[in-house]
């Protein structure tokens, strides 16, 4: 099992419910990126570890939303999808063109999400 199948399973039994879960793993995705970037001499060996566990982290997401099984509205499918996508882009131009201040706009990202799947109704 991997380390990003682990961490769920460790994260899943501690929180209530998925909106909590997935928030939690946003978080911890950002927090991730947020220290490489915070100490981008020391850290940035980390800076491909940070990205794979976000990447994967917004795989998951976005298969979940766009299978047929998925309970969510056509517009919260497209928008978590497109948001999914552009997460890619964004992992691969770091990838291309490592850079401090280009993490800026994932980590926003999911720290955004994570707060809106926080709230509560």
């Amino acid at each position: 099992m991997n380390n990003a199948a682990r961490l769920y399973g460790s994260v899943a039994k501690q929180i209530s419910s998925p909106r909590d879960l997935e928030a939690s793993l946003l978080l911890e995705a950002a927090a991730r990126l947020q220290a490489v970037r915070d100490d981008w001499n020391g850290k940035r060996g980390n800076l491909d570890n940070a990205l794979r566990y976000n990447r994967r982290l917004w795989t998951i997401f976005m298969t979940s939303v766009t299978s047929t099984d998925s309970p969510l509205p056509i517009e919260i499918k497209q928008n978590v999808a497109n948001i999914g996508l552009f997460v890619m882009k964004q992992t691969l131009a770091l990838i291309g063109d490592p850079k401090p201040e280009r993490l800026g706009s994932l980590i926003n990202i999911n720290r955004e999400i994570a707060s809106g799947l926080s709230a509560r109704p």
